[in-house]
């Protein structure tokens, strides 16, 4: 009799790259869980590196603001694992909501994603596919991390890293231009993708293509120079006749915003990595500021090597 024979499958929720989610019920103690299985395939001797690696990452990180691994069930050909159930993603609410949040709800959200990245690196883990729908959302409004798939745990000097991480549309341009020896500002580009996303109903760069992607970012806030972004000229993708965009008030580029969440915004998606804040430091953002002073879990500062 397998583990698993105690959770009774509900409804599909989605198909990955490595496997299929199930919503189930445990009927032992009638907790709602998501199954997510992974395919063993027959001609690989044991478990995919990536199943591995996001197990044993999920296992550290024990945190109210990332999705708790349950159980682990390891059957000849398949891997599930147990996750804690959640009803929808920020994409489905975004959707349902036709793309208008309550200021509350998007400051809300956004601090929790920081509270929820700030663990991750203070463990030394990159999350590398932070994207609204891997953002689960609890029934009492807990917004939490989910598919560490494409995680890493990272030390310094960081190793290299493939480029072919994070979901395109929020992918940052230095990735896109060929950087590899990337850290903790890649995650925090996306949180200023989707900060956008939250305020506007829509993605800021929906690009369909690598190229087609950078040229997006480029027209929304001018093509970068060495002067904005010193270490571009060492990209593998970088050169000197790249299309010219002038740089535009960055009230245009996300309407109706007020001044400190404009300044916020600007400071994610600073072209140079070096210069976007950590995810502690942007908890602290005046824009957030009173949801950190009446935060009773405030974390310490991160790793001293961190900026």
């Amino acid at each position: 009799m397998s583990q698993l024979d105690k959770y009774k499958r509900i409804a599909k929720l989605g198909e990955g790259t490595y496997g299929i989610v199930w919503k189930a019920q445990n009927e032992e103690t009638n907790q709602i869980v998501a199954l997510k299985r992974i395919r063993l395939e027959s001609e690989e001797e044991g478990v995919p590196c990536t199943a591995i690696r996001e197990i044993s990452l999920l296992k550290e990180l024990d945190h109210p603001n990332i999705v708790r691994l349950l159980e682990i069930v390891h059957d000849i050909d398949k891997l599930t694992l147990v996750f804690e159930y959640c009803k929808q993603d920020l994409k489905q609410l975004i959707d349902s909501s036709n793309g208008i949040l309550r200021p509350t709800q998007i400051k809300s959200y956004l601090y929790q994603l920081l509270k929820g990245v700030a663990f991750c690196h203070s463990k030394r883990v990159l999350h590398r596919d932070l994207k609204p729908q891997n953002l689960l959302l609890s029934e009492d409004g807990t917004l939490k991390l989910a598919d560490f798939g494409l995680a890493r745990a990272f030390s310094v000097p960081v190793r290299n890293f493939s480029h072919e991480v994070v979901t395109l549309w929020y992918r940052p341009p230095e990735v896109l231009m060929g950087h590899s020896n990337y850290s903790t500002p890649i995650d925090i580009w996306s949180v200023g993708c989707i900060f956008g996303e939250m305020n506007t109903g829509k993605p800021m760069f929906p690009g369909k293509n690598a190229k087609d992607e950078l040229l997006r970012i480029f027209k929304a806030l001018g093509t970068p120079t060495p002067d904005d972004y010193p270490g571009i000229v060492e990209l593998p993708e970088w050169n000197d006749q790249l299309p010219q965009y002038p740089r535009q008030p960055f009230a245009q580029v996300v309407p109706g915003l007020s001044a400190e969440a404009l300044e916020l915004l600007k400071q994610f998606l600073d072209y140079d990595p070096a210069k976007r804040p950590s995810a502690l430091q942007a908890m602290q953002h005046p824009y957030l500021g009173t949801l950190y002073t009446d935060d009773p879990e405030k974390m310490k500062p991160p790793h001293k090597s961190f900026k």
